[in-house]
């Protein structure tokens, strides 16, 4: 288990939830329940599924999450991308949490492909060990080969 604190891609994405949150506050009232409860969720799904990935017990469930945190990413976009058409946040603020996504984007990405190639190294250790295996055990039958005798001809 690691310590998702220490992870820049979980840092980057815990201050993009409350860059979020601060500008959601301004939304609309009646946007309360829909727009702004959805991106906010999103936004601080993406930093909670890091951490939750890494409390998990392999690598395999941890690129789960860190592929959830991915979807509430583009989630967020989405939702952002919504706000700036309706004029719920300014160009610039759009602009600005823009460039946040694209570079937890990266950094998520660049995780998830660090993650998937240790388990198939893993994989392939795996593979490589059990060939082995199998071929020492063949040698060691092969080797090891003593012709049986009665007892009656070794005194003989």
């Amino acid at each position: 288990m690691q310590d998702f604190k220490k992870l820049q891609t979980w840092k980057l994405s815990f201050e993009f939830g409350k860059e979020v949150y601060k500008i959601t506050k301004n939304f609309p009232r009646e946007e309360m329940y829909s727009i702004t409860s959805q991106l906010r969720r999103a936004s601080l799904s993406i930093s909670a599924n890091i951490a939750e990935g890494t409390g998990r017990n392999s690598d395999k469930d941890f690129l789960r999450f860190l592929h959830i945190a991915m979807g509430s990413l583009k989630e967020c976009e989405n939702f952002l991308l919504m706000s700036r058409d309706l004029n719920y946040i300014s160009n610039e603020q759009f602009e600005k949490l823009n460039q946040d996504i694209q570079s937890i984007g990266l950094k998520l990405s660049s995780l998830i492909k660090i993650i998937n190639n240790s388990i198939k190294l893993r994989l392939e250790n795996r593979k490589i060990n059990s060939v082995e295996k199998r071929r020492n055990n063949a040698l060691e039958r092969t080797t090891n080969y003593q012709p049986q005798t009665t007892s009656r001809l070794s005194h003989g």
